[in-house]
């Protein structure tokens, strides 16, 4: 079979874009991973697929795929790609959509400026629905944030946890220039206080307004910029009493901006969408 698909990337985190509103999509893990094969596919971080609704009251279903063939939660820089998407295909003319995930409905919204803002919910803040197992670890509490120690090889780490519909553990480093992403990442990826993997966070703050950020992505590895990696930092930083909203978050692809007003508010990711080409793929 033939697939057309779109190619676009938000910050430098890359996507492959399939509508399967108006063709049949319905592929087997290993075909997700070839098409986000670098070498033998198109290439890619993540895989959205824009699907009509199965729940009312919403505009659009988003299902995501990592590179490595998984189904997975959630994608924040994903998500405002999914929005200029449907806009620029017409399959929507409105400048604010709703959008249901696997954890939820997300609400999009395309900017005068050409950015994206996605409503990314409220945060979830409770160990337990991260998912991540805290069972005889002492918490060390900062400002108003729990933070856990995670073994990671011979070193321990202090984490803070945060699900964006999707587990993140987010550390503080003295630079993420020398941060071991590449080494750490993946332990702490697959570190079994975490049952259903995890996104790991390397943040660097510079300013009260402005971190620097790397993400070793689950079943994605280290990508150029992660959305909801991006809200989950900004989320700890203020917790911790590091940040103040809105904050700058500097990515190796790009810059995204955050804003939170605190426990039980919904953050708000901002940030580019942009196409880089279309095509056709025999499947």
């Amino acid at each position: 079979m033939k697939l057309t698909f779109t190619k676009m990337h938000g910050a430098g985190n890359d996507f492959i874009v399939v509508d399967a509103i108006n063709q049949d999509v319905n592929l087997s893990p290993e075909q997700w991973r070839r098409l986000a094969d670098r070498r033998f596919g198109i290439g890619a971080d993540q895989i959205l697929v824009v699907e009509r609704p199965v729940t009312e009251g919403v505009d659009f279903r988003y299902r995501i795929f990592n590179s490595d063939g998984g189904e997975v939660e959630q994608c924040g820089n994903g998500a405002r790609a999914f929005a200029r998407f449907v806009s620029d295909k017409g399959l929507s003319g409105e400048r604010s959509i709703r959008v249901e995930t696997m954890k939820g409905v997300i609400a999009p919204r395309l900017e005068d400026d050409g950015s994206v803002t996605v409503d990314m919910g409220a945060p979830r803040l409770d160990p337990a629905e991260v998912p991540f197992d805290a069972a005889g670890l002492d918490g060390a509490p900062e400002g108003e944030d729990t933070t856990w120690p995670l073994s990671v090889g011979d070193q321990t780490v202090f984490v803070s946890v945060v699900s964006m519909g999707n587990p993140h553990a987010v550390q503080v480093v003295e630079n993420v220039d020398t941060a071991p992403v590449e080494s750490m990442g993946p332990a702490i990826e697959t570190h079994p206080r975490f049952p259903q993997k995890v996104n790991a966070g390397f943040m660097q703050v510079v300013d009260r307004h402005h971190v620097r950020l790397r993400v070793f992505e689950r079943g994605a590895g280290e990508t150029l910029a992660c959305g909801t990696g991006s809200c989950a930092a900004v989320v700890a930083g203020i917790r911790r009493g590091l940040l103040d909203s809105p904050v700058r978050v500097s990515a190796r692809g790009g810059e995204l901006s955050i804003a939170w007003d605190g426990v039980g508010q919904p953050v708000y990711l901002s940030g580019p969408a942009v196409t880089v080409f279309e095509g056709e793929v025999e499947i």
